[in-house]
C-alpha cells in the first residue's frame, strides 16, 4: 500500500514539474513544489473547533449544593423508572415506548442508518462477477476476414463467427487515501448519532407523557375544586331565595348569587372539555385506540413531593444528554466526510482484473481456451476539478455548520438547566405563599357568612370572598402541577429519561 501511495505522488510530481505549459512555475522545483501543493488543496478551508463556551461550574448561590449532597447520584443518572414512582404513569410510558408511531418511524431511519453503513462497507471491497456472454457476427465476402472464412470452410475448420465467454471478473477502486474508509466511518458516525435521536425521543417522549399526566391530574383537582365550590354557593343561593321570601333580601341579591353559581357551572363544562382533550393527547403519544379513561391517582397530586435535584456540572451535560451527543457525532461525520470529498483530488488507482474461458463452438472448456486479463489504471483530475472543488467546499461548510449547531445545543442546555432551577425554586414560594392565602380565604368564606347571616356584612363580600377563595384554590392547583412539570422538565434538561 505505501508503495502505490509512493508511485501516486510521484505520478502526480510528473504531472506538474514537466508540465510546459507553466514556464514561470519551470523557473525553479520550489516554485513547482508550490504549485502541486495548490493544486491539491486549493481550497482554504475552515475546519472549524468545537469550543466550550459556557462556565465550568453553575455559579448562581442558589444552585450550589451542600457539601453532604454532593453524595447523592445526578438525577440525570436515575432511570425514568426509579424517577416516576407512579405505577399508573410507568404504565403509560411503557406503553407509549412500544406503540408510539414517531419514535416506530425514528427506529426506521436507525436501520437506514445501519443499511448505508453496510453499503459504504461494500463500495471498498472489490467487486467480483460472473458473466456468460454469446455472439455471433458476419463478415463482408469482400475483405480479407471474408476471405479467411472462405479458407477455414474449405479445411472443415469450425467457424468462428459465434464465440462464447464465461468466467469471473473483478474491478476494485484501491483506497490510497483512505476515501472509501473515510466515507464508510462517517456513515458509522451517522448511526451512532441516529441512536442518540433515538435516545433523545425517548427523552422528550417520556418527559411530555409525564407532564401531560399531572396536568390530567390538575384537572381532576381542578374540578373536584369547582364541586365544591357549586355545592357552597348554591347553598348561599337557596338561602338567598329563603330571605328574599322573608323579605330580608331583595331580587338583585338572588340575582347576583345566581349569576355567581352559573359562571361557575359554566367553568366545569370547560374544565371537561379540557380533560377530554389531554386525555386524547396522552392516548396519541402513547398509541391507545379505545374508549378508557386514563387511570390516575388524582388526589395524590396536591400532596407529592418535590424532592431537590443533584444537578452535577455543566460538563456532565456532555455525557448526559443526547442531543449534545447527537450533535457531536454529527461533527466527527462531517469531518471524515470532508477528508473523504478531499481525496478525490488526489490520484485513483483502479485494478480490474478477469479470467475464464472463451472460445467458439463446443471448445469453451477446452484448457487451451482458458484466458486472463490484468488492468490497472492510475487517474488524477484535470478537467472537473471546479466540481470536486464545489463539494470540498460544502463539505467543508457542513462541518462548520456542525460545530456551530453543537456550540448552540451546549450554550441551550446549560440555560435550560439554570432556568428550570430556578423556576422550581421560585414557584415552590409562590405555591407556599399561595397556600396561606387559600387557608385565610377559607376562614373568610366562614366568616362573611356568618356576618351576613347576622346583618354584619353585604351580600357583595360574600360573592367577593368566595370567588376568591375559587380563584385562589384554582390557582394553587396550577402553582403545583407547574412545581410538578418544572420538576420534570428539569430532568430532561439534565439529560435523564432515556436510560
Amino acid at each position: 500500500m505505501k508503495f502505490i501511495k509512493i508511485i501516486s505522488c510521484l505520478s502526480v510530481l510528473a504531472l506538474f514539474v514537466f508540465n510546459t505549459q507553466e514556464p514561470v512555475l519551470a523557473r525553479s522545483w520550489f516554485h513547482r513544489l508550490n504549485f502541486i501543493q495548490k493544486e491539491l488543496h486549493p481550497v482554504k478551508l475552515q475546519q472549524k473547533e468545537v469550543k466550550f463556551n459556557v462556565p465550568t461550574e453553575y455559579s448562581f448561590d442558589q444552585l450550589k449544593l451542600d457539601e453532604s449532597e454532593n453524595t447523592a447520584p445526578i438525577t440525570a443518572h436515575i432511570s425514568w423508572r426509579e424517577f416516576f414512582s407512579d405505577p399508573y404513569l410507568t404504565t403509560l410510558i411503557e406503553t407509549a415506548l412500544a406503540n408510539n408511531q414517531e419514535f416506530n418511524i425514528f427506529v426506521q431511519d436507525i436501520e437506514i442508518a445501519r443499511n448505508e453503513v453496510k453499503e459504504k462497507q461494500g463500495e471498498y471491497l472489490p467487486k467480483v462477477g460472473l458473466g456468460f456472454g454469446a455472439e455471433n457476427y458476419g463478415i463482408s465476402k469482400n475483405t480479407r476476414d471474408g476471405v479467411l472464412d472462405k479458407i477455414i470452410d474449405r479445411n472443415d475448420l469450425s467457424s468462428p463467427n459465434s464465440a462464447f465467454n464465461l468466467g469471473p471478473s473483478m474491478t476494485w477502486e484501491v483506497d490510497i487515501w483512505k476515501k472509501l474508509r473515510n466515507a464508510k466511518d462517517a456513515a458509522r458516525m451517522r448511526l451512532m448519532a441516529q441512536y442518540e435521536g433515538r435516545n433523545y425521543l425517548i427523552s422528550r417522549l417520556v418527559a411530555e407523557i409525564a407532564r401531560s399526566y399531572y396536568e390530567l391530574m390538575a384537572l381532576d383537582n381542578s374540578l373536584k375544586i369547582l364541586d365544591e365550590n357549586i355545592e357552597i354557593q348554591n347553598k348561599a343561593f337557596l338561602k338567598m331565595k329563603v330571605l328574599k321570601e322573608y323579605a330580608k333580601a331583595n331580587n338583585l341579591a338572588v340575582n347576583r348569587f345566581e349569576a355567581q353559581l352559573l359562571k361557575t357551572k359554566s367553568q366545569r363544562f370547560e374544565i371537561n372539555q379540557k380533560i377530554v382533550e389531554k386525555e386524547n393527547r396522552l392516548k396519541f403519544l402513547s398509541g391507545i385506540y379505545d374508549d378508557k379513561p386514563i387511570i390516575r391517582n388524582s388526589e395524590k397530586l396536591m400532596s407529592m413531593q418535590v424532592d431537590d435535584s443533584q444537578i452535577g456540572i455543566p460538563a456532565q451535560l456532555l455525557e448526559n444528554r443526547p442531543d449534545l451527543r447527537q450533535a457531536e457525532f454529527a461533527i466527527k461525520a462531517a469531518k471524515l466526510d470532508l477528508k473523504s470529498v478531499q481525496a478525490n483530488l488526489y490520484p485513483g488507482l483502479s485494478i480490474n482484473a478477469g479470467t475464464g474461458f472463451s472460445a467458439f463452438g463446443s471448445a469453451l472448456f477446452n484448457p487451451k481456451s482458458f484466458v486472463y486479463n490484468l488492468m490497472g489504471n492510475l487517474t488524477a483530475p484535470l478537467i472537473n476539478r471546479k466540481a470536486i472543488i464545489s463539494r470540498i467546499a460544502i463539505a467543508d461548510s457542513y462541518q462548520t455548520q456542525t460545530v456551530l449547531n453543537y456550540e448552540q445545543t451546549l450554550l441551550q442546555a446549560y440555560t435550560e438547566v439554570l432556568n428550570q432551577m430556578l423556576n422550581i425554586k421560585n414557584i415552590q414560594q409562590s405555591f407556599d405563599t399561595k397556600q396561606k392565602e387559600v387557608l385565610l380565604l377559607d376562614d373568610s368564606v366562614d366568616i362573611a357568612n356568618s356576618l351576613f347571616q347576622y346583618a354584619k356584612a353585604d351580600y357583595v363580600e360574600v360573592l367577593l370572598t368566595q370567588e376568591e377563595k375559587l380563584n385562589a384554590q384554582k390557582e394553587l392547583v396550577e402553582l403545583k402541577m407547574n412545581l410538578i412539570g418544572s420538576k420534570v422538565d428539569l430532568y430532561r434538561a439534565l439529560g435523564g429519561g432515556w436510560r
